[in-house]
């Protein structure tokens, strides 16, 4: 019988992702999710690309009650979490929102799994625990001083989960720090959808190429970078995706909490990106230069070799399949969700 996994957030963009390659693992995905973030219309398309029916649990991660059933009634062998809030902008507008749901819903969630004697764990952690960074690439061993109330979130669960396994070394977690997740399913039948104004830079330049939106706005040309505009470490969504199914193969022989970069291990700037996404949508995109962001780092990019080295993974697809993939997915909008 496939081990059942549940996937908090899994109608969300990584989510979705995750479920359908544990899905072609091998595994039996479950999503639990309250669609703060994501549509309900993800879930026959996720059916559709895994062959399964994906079962789906509509609820907070923060609800105890509901997490029990959970738990009780799906015998749930490990979990990905990935449910939470991921605007920086927002967390900033709204912190004591931005804890109660991604640290009070790990808080539940932990307390559930114990309950249930379910101790595997992969969470959904994030390169803004880093900070500003004091050199490239930056190792899991770099200092950590998030700068946003995000990230602030996405290190205090990080530092509960050392907790938890320092109590109790039956628990195996792995701590994923994604970079820059982009792009989308090669089929256009799920991608990045935000319920509100994007903030990331892939759905910014897909608005502007379908004439949503006049401009892209570029914070900053003056940086200290080959072309002066910020760069980033851009990973395909379904790179990060088959890290998660590769990290619960390693937790089966490991206990205790192993922290990994998932990035490409080296950056693209604005300008690299927005000409990327030019070829593949065939369209021009107007820009405008603003003044920097307050906190926006010149580079930051991923050092991955520790999840290259425990994992045998590394990002395969490059920056033209990001785009690619992403603009698929976005000129299909109209027809493949709402």
């Amino acid at each position: 019988m496939p081990e059942p996994i549940l996937v908090t957030g899994g109608a969300g963009y990584v989510g979705s992702h995750v479920v359908v390659e544990l899905a072609r693992a091998g595994y039996a995905p479950s999503v639990l999710d309250n669609f703060a973030n994501s549509s309900p219309t993800v879930l026959p398309r996720l059916r559709k690309l895994t062959g399964q029916n994906v079962p789906l649990i509509e609820a907070d991660v923060r609800d105890r009650s509901a997490l029990a059933r959970v738990f009780m009634e799906n015998g749930v062998a490990a979990v990905v979490h990935c449910a939470g809030l991921k605007a920086v902008a927002e967390g900033e507008a709204r912190p004591t929102s931005y804890y109660d749901i991604n640290v009070g819903g790990a808080i539940a969630l932990v307390d559930a799994m114990n309950a249930a004697g379910v101790r595997t764990l992969v969470f959904s952690s994030s390169a803004s625990v880093y900070g500003q960074p004091d050199r490239n690439p930056v190792a899991e061993d770099a200092p950590l001083r998030p700068g946003s109330v995000y990230g602030r979130t996405k290190r205090a669960v990080e530092q509960i989960m050392e907790d938890v396994a320092g109590a109790d070394p039956s628990w195996r977690v792995a701590l994923l720090r994604y970079f820059n997740p982009a792009g989308a399913h090669p089929s256009a039948e799920i991608g990045e959808s935000p319920s509100s104004a994007p903030n990331n830079l892939f759905p910014i330049l897909a608005e502007v190429a379908l004439g949503l939106r006049t401009e892209v706005e570029v914070f900053g040309d003056d940086y200290s970078t080959e072309d002066g505009t910020a760069v980033r470490d851009y990973i395909h969504v379904l790179d990060v995706a088959e890290a998660h199914v590769v990290t619960l193969g390693y937790l089966t022989g490991h206990r205790g909490v192993t922290t990994l970069n998932l990035g490409m291990g080296r950056g693209c700037s604005v300008l690299e990106v927005i000409a990327a996404f030019e070829r593949a949508s065939g369209r021009t995109l107007k820009r405008r230069i603003a003044p920097r962001r307050r906190g926006d780092a010149a580079s930051y990019f991923a050092d991955p070799t520790r999840a290259r080295t425990l994992l045998d993974w590394q990002a395969r697809r490059e920056l033209e399949a990001i785009c690619a993939d992403a603009w698929r997915w976005a000129s299909r909008a109209s027809v493949t969700r709402p």
